[in-house]
């Protein structure tokens, strides 16, 4: 009953495709543009049972090529299996398209593929030479950390191919512009990970990428020495994990959003440091850092987000103030920090509203507020008139971050909301495409519990009526603790 039920309902699709066929030519930019907004596999699929989609199909604009868009069956397939599939199809699709109309292209090499052999660089180098022509908009080539022995074909951009590309995405691979590549005057946002390019092959990139307005630089370990020209348009600099970093130096004067991972031994050089508004800072010793020197050198920012595994020194109490600092994300690290001197952060943001705090797991126990018979201390002079809303991530019943919320309950008149994660904040059953939460260590869980406790016994009596708390405990079905 339910093959007769399936043949039927093919049988019915295929009689509408086919109806499609009967409208007039004019209809043909709609079916393009129907058919560019299907997944790879449905887009394959339907040109097989309508002429229309079949004509749309050759010069489809969007072309995704990975495991997933494909239909390869990881679990299942053996490596060898894998590559030729993945390669048949491919050579398929291009060999049926002609190549005309193509705007986006996206190669994403799994780590199943070994490109010792020369014959697999040999089908990329051809799958780019096929489908990179002038009018493409986006180029994203993604292999695996494993196979990062790719030459990219930089002449693919030389000629006019890339006086439209937008988007540029480079992963694992190596980029030595040996051929002049000519102006990439459209480019907007530039993408490099685990990529292999020297400081001056790096420069005359960006020197002729004039519309760029974001730069991102990950694990690109050749680089000591990153220089961006005066880009009037780049607002957008991210440079993560780049270990052989030794200087930034910027001269844009519009660069107003910094997302930076790097050693504070790291030079940073800015032409236009007024500008900055947004600053993502990773490294150990981040909140001192910020604390003191952040509001004379970026006076201006209004959202500041830090990162610091390992946090040797307390904030102090310094005069220096954050005047347009409105939202604030700390994660934080250490296991002799004292929670409690953030409150310093609090004093310099006057217009501060929004303050999130991730109290990061330690491997060895701190002092909890059950364990010092000493009462909780208390900074009454100290007011926050502005700050509306609190998380804190991975609460637990460490005696200064109770001390913090305490202090954020009573001194935070404007409060509206106060959330209590005692999780890791990492999303729950309900909402988790696993279907169960993340696993979560005996020991973690049994301070959670008695996280739960500290809130019950020192904090809850405190919130006012017209604050909404939160508390965010373990899944019961997730995590029941064995007696």
């Amino acid at each position: 009953m339910t093959n007769t039920l399936g043949v039927a309902k093919r049988s019915v699709q295929t009689q509408r495709f086919r109806s499609l066929q009967k409208l007039p030519p004019s209809c043909n930019d709609i079916w393009c543009r129907i058919h560019s907004l299907m997944s790879m596999r449905d887009a394959a699929r339907v040109a097989c049972v309508s002429r229309a989609f079949a004509r749309s199909w050759r010069c489809l604009p969007n072309l995704n090529f990975s495991e997933e868009s494909l239909g390869i069956n990881k679990s299942t397939c053996k490596k060898e299996e894998k590559l030729r599939d993945f390669t048949s199809k491919i050579d398929w699709i291009l060999k049926n398209h002609s190549g005309i109309g193509i705007k986006k292209l996206n190669v994403q090499v799994g780590m199943v593929y070994s490109w010792d052999n020369c014959c697999h660089l040999a089908h990329l180098d051809s799958w780019l030479q096929c489908a990179v022509k002038p009018g493409i908009e986006e180029l994203i080539v993604s292999l695996s950390a494993v196979n990062a022995k790719y030459d990219f074909p930089c002449e693919l951009l030389s000629g006019g191919t890339g006086d439209s590309l937008r988007y540029i995405y480079l992963a694992s691979c190596n980029f030595y512009p040996t051929v002049r590549i000519g102006c990439l005057k459209s480019l907007t946002r530039l993408k490099l990970c685990m990529v292999n390019i020297s400081e001056n092959e790096l420069a005359r990139l960006l020197s002729i990428s004039l519309a760029l307005e974001r730069l991102e630089l990950r694990h690109c370990s050749t680089l000591k020495r990153l220089k961006v020209p005066c880009l009037q348009r780049l607002i957008y600099l991210d440079v993560l994990t780049c270990t052989r970093l030794q200087v930034i130096e910027s001269k844009a004067p519009n660069l107003s959003n910094i997302r930076f991972e790097g050693d504070l031994r790291i030079q940073l050089s800015l032409v236009e440091p007024l500008q900055i508004k947004q600053l993502y800072r990773l490294c150990d010793g981040a909140a001192f850092y910020a604390r003191t020197e952040l509001p004379s050198s970026m006076p201006n920012l209004e959202r500041l987000i830090i990162h610091s595994d390992s946090e040797m020194v307390n904030t102090p109490m310094v005069p220096s103030k954050f005047y347009h600092l409105k939202y604030l994300s700390i994660a934080l690290g250490g296991q002799t920090y004292d929670y409690l001197s953030l409150v310093s952060f609090f004093d310099a943001s006057p217009f501060l509203e929004t303050f999130i705090l991730n109290a990061l797991r330690e491997r060895t126990e701190r002092v909890t507020v059950f364990g010092d018979p000493s009462g909780l201390r208390m900074m009454p002079e100290h007011r926050h008139d502005k700050l509306k809303c609190v998380k804190i991530i991975n609460f637990s019943s460490v005696k200064t971050l109770v001390e913090l919320t305490c202090h954020i309950v009573e001194s935070a008149t404007a409060l509206e909301c106060l959330t209590l994660d005692t999780t890791s904040g990492s999303a729950r059953c309900s909402v988790n495409k696993l279907g169960k939460c993340f696993s979560m260590r005996r020991e973690i869980l049994m301070e959670a519990h008695r996280a739960l406790k500290a809130i019950q016994t020192y904090i809850k009596l405190k919130v006012p009526s017209q604050v909404e708390l939160n508390v965010l405990e373990p899944c019961s079905r997730c995590h029941a603790l064995d007696p």
